[in-house]
């Protein structure tokens, strides 16, 4: 049974969920950007055996105002990284302020708060023309830095990833080199809130079970109601959609119990994410899912070299559409983002009562998560808890 939408909602929908041969260039750059972000997850959560946050829309925002500075073979490597190929540069800014609008328009109610930044050198000025794309195209922002007076340099990128997030996102950068020339600094918080909500009432401790030997006591959040469910049977998952505020929704990916995460992790594509929403079915259910807060910082210079972005970062690097009269090159990307998911709702309405008890589906082993904007089909953020009493 598939719920009942508006029809301008469910063309929308059908939008968000077309494959990447579509000719509509909106829904082309969505699929585009949740492959990169899948690409880039799996290299990040390959290297750590930890918990793992990225806001994927986020570093989107700040690679495609990078790629508006660059030029010549050091774009052209930028847009394969990217997984852009083919795709019209000066198109990208207008394309991806339509998607940003969208989420935009839900994003206070879920309470998601994001920004970028492109920092150059102090000797390097930043144009009015490049500074007015940043902030229009992109919603971030573009201005010089001292670098070689680094407690200064640092101080000033953090107040700017505080004030962009409520003071959630603090010590976004610890150390710089006085040596820096540009980097790309990128910094997210998301209060996930679900709709309908779990009642804080009805949490309890509960085991978790992070490996074969080690077992965690943690708050288990509890809702029974009609939930969206499917199954991957060549993945060996289960996945199921947590509707939240704002227009967006999680995607809870659960391993088979012998099933290791990260032959799961392998399989995460924009394609696979997309085959998930369009198999979901509506089913009775009683949930039980961990509360957690996930805070993690990333330099991802590494993880974007290992996907083929490598010119950016090397001499010679064709960054000359920012501004000025010198050339530069990026020397790294920052990124730290913030997750809590809890009780926390405007929405506290009821669970549903069913006459009899529905299966239980209680979320007590390492899973994967992906925050999806629904109207758009953008992928906003993926994650994975091994843990859930750590951050």
């Amino acid at each position: 049974m598939t719920p009942s939408l508006p029809l301008s909602l469910v063309g929308l929908l059908f939008l968000g969920l077309a494959s990447s041969e579509t000719t509509d260039p909106s829904v082309d750059l969505t699929n585009r950007n949740a492959d990169f972000a899948t690409r880039l997850y799996r290299v990040v959560s390959s290297r750590t055996d930890d918990n793992v946050f990225l806001s994927t829309f986020t570093l989107s925002a700040g690679l495609l105002a990078l790629l508006s500075g660059t030029d010549g073979s050091t774009r052209d490597q930028l847009l394969q990284g990217l997984s852009l190929t083919g795709l019209d540069p000066e198109t990208l800014p207008d394309l991806f302020l339509g998607l940003r609008t969208a989420v935009q328009q839900g994003s206070l109610i879920m309470n998601l708060k994001q920004s970028m930044a492109v920092l150059p050198a102090q000797a390097f000025e930043v144009s009015h023309s490049y500074l007015d794309l940043v902030q229009t195209k992109f919603g971030g922002n573009a201005q010089s830095i001292a670098y070689t007076v680094p407690l200064e340099a640092t101080d000033t990128i953090n107040r700017w990833a505080e004030g962009q997030t409520g003071d959630k996102v603090q010590e976004l950068v610890t150390t710089l080199d006085p040596q820096t020339q540009l980097l790309l600094a990128t910094a997210a918080f998301h209060q996930a809130g679900f709709s309908p909500s779990f009642n804080v009432s009805s949490t309890q401790d509960e085991r978790f079970y992070v490996d074969k030997y080690h077992v965690v006591m943690v708050p288990m959040m509890f809702r029974s109601d009609k939930y969206f469910l499917a199954y991957d049977s060549l993945v060996k998952a289960g996945v199921l959609q947590l509707t939240m505020t704002g227009g967006a929704a999680m995607l809870v990916v659960l391993p088979d119990e012998d099933v290791d995460i990260t032959g799961v992790e392998e399989e995460v594509t924009g394609e696979k994410i997309r085959a998930w929403i369009s198999k979901l079915k509506k089913t009775k259910l009683e949930v039980q899912l961990p509360r957690f807060l996930l805070e993690r910082s990333y330099s991802l210079r590494d993880a974007l070299q290992t996907l083929n972005v490598s010119q950016v970062f090397q001499d010679g690097a064709d960054i000359s559409n920012i501004g000025g009269d010198k050339t530069l090159k990026l020397t790294q990307v920052y990124h730290k983002s913030v997750i809590s998911v809890d009780e926390t709702s405007d929405d506290v309405t009821a669970g549903s009562v069913f006459s009899t008890l529905p299966p239980r589906l209680t979320i007590n082993r390492p899973f994967v998560f992906i925050i999806y904007h629904q109207t758009s089909g953008s992928v906003l953020s993926i994650g994975r808890v091994i843990d859930p009493s750590k951050k």
